[in-house]
């Protein structure tokens, strides 16, 4: 497997690119959706875009992100792996926690149950964001090694 490292590394960034997009992207448009009365057509509209986010390019890009970043963790061995790894992947499950409470929230949404105000989506728009500027500079600068 070692001899398509760079291959995989190539998809694994694209797929962590594509689910990054997701989890940035989605809790805006709750931003946007939270300010909509349930049932018009906006609210359908937004539905659609939100259903289709999560299903179509975030679930499958986290699917791919764990398959691929296991993939290249076995070709380094896991126990070749530094602190940094060890972080980076404790933040990448904060990541997926998250995921999961935007398809959570989401479901509200379609249920005309949304607990939170634009703020709230405003200010958990940037947690990705914070974590993905971490996770970044522990691949690249590895500063526990």
């Amino acid at each position: 497997m070692a001899e398509y490292y760079l291959w995989i590394k190539s998809l694994h960034l694209i797929a962590v690119i594509s689910w990054m997009g997701g989890l940035l992207y989605l809790p805006r448009l709750f931003a946007y959706h939270a300010d909509v009365a349930f049932g018009s057509e906006t609210d359908k509209i937004f539905q659609t875009m939100e259903r289709r986010l999560l299903r179509i390019i975030m679930n499958p890009a986290m699917i791919a992100t764990y398959i691929l970043g296991l993939m290249l963790a076995s070709i380094y061995g896991m126990k070749s792996l530094g602190a940094w790894f060890h972080i980076k992947f404790t933040l990448v499950i904060l990541l997926s926690i998250i995921h999961g409470l935007l398809a959570k929230w989401r479901k509200n949404f379609v249920i005309g149950n949304n607990k939170h105000s634009s703020k709230f989506y405003r200010i958990i728009n940037e947690v990705p964001a914070i974590l993905m500027i971490i996770i970044v500079i522990l691949v690249i600068v590895k500063p526990l090694d």
